[in-house]
């Protein structure tokens, strides 16, 4: 069992890495990507907005969606990290989670964690540093995770 799980993720992208001590080297242990959060927005909608009417007088208007696409399919990348993360956690198969994301991702993130999946956050660091590899992810964390 791999004691220290790092999770380094974007609204497009996520790896999980292992660690066998808090000073140990990182290992990817899985590898997620998301592509619908690189797509346009105009690829992620299926039609132009709706009309509607004022409701004073003989104008109409096109109606703005009520969330964004792309933001849309973010909360879904991190809804899904999350339920991988709480299934492990109900397994006991990481003691302490180092989370590392880009500020507005890790937001969202935070936002779907189940209590148990919190509780097991040792360290969390807001970057975005998904397009590295280990030995450069590992660099950037602190000595002792």
């Amino acid at each position: 069992m791999t004691k220290i799980w790092v999770l380094v993720a974007d609204s497009s992208r996520a790896k999980l890495l292992g660690a066998k001590s808090p000073i140990g080297a990182l290992q990817e242990l899985e590898s997620f990507d998301h592509p619908a959060a690189r797509q346009h927005v105009h690829d992620l909608t299926t039609d132009l907005p709706g009309r509607t009417f004022d409701s004073a007088g003989q104008g109409r208007h096109a109606m703005e969606p009520k969330t964004d696409p792309k933001q849309h399919e973010a909360l879904n990348f991190a809804k899904f990290l999350s339920e991988r993360l709480a299934t492990a956690s109900a397994d006991n198969t990481f003691e302490r989670l180092v989370l590392v994301a880009a500020p507005a991702f890790l937001g969202l993130l935070r936002g779907q964690l189940s209590a148990s999946v919190r509780k097991r956050i040792s360290v969390e660091i807001d970057k975005d540093l998904a397009g590295l590899n280990a030995q450069a992810i590992r660099a950037h964390l602190p000595d002792r995770i």
